[in-house]
């Protein structure tokens, strides 16, 4: 059996010792935006989630949307 392991994305930014003006700029996106994915208020899109990838240095798949 094998396990799935994710992440939150504010757990994600925070593992890679980002805040989140940091990680904003890092990803393209305004403060408020990021705010919004990691309080589970939106969901970013494709694009943005394989920059998020990039910028925390985990596979798109280990990011999990709250």
């Amino acid at each position: 059996m094998e396990l799935e392991f994710r992440i939150t994305f504010e757990a994600a930014r925070v593992n890679s010792h980002l805040l989140q003006r940091e990680a904003a700029e890092m990803i393209g996106i305004s403060l408020k935006t990021l705010q919004n994915y990691e309080n589970g208020i939106t969901k970013p899109n494709w694009d943005t989630l394989t920059k998020m990838s990039e910028v925390y240095k985990i596979p798109i798949g280990m990011l999990k949307c709250i």
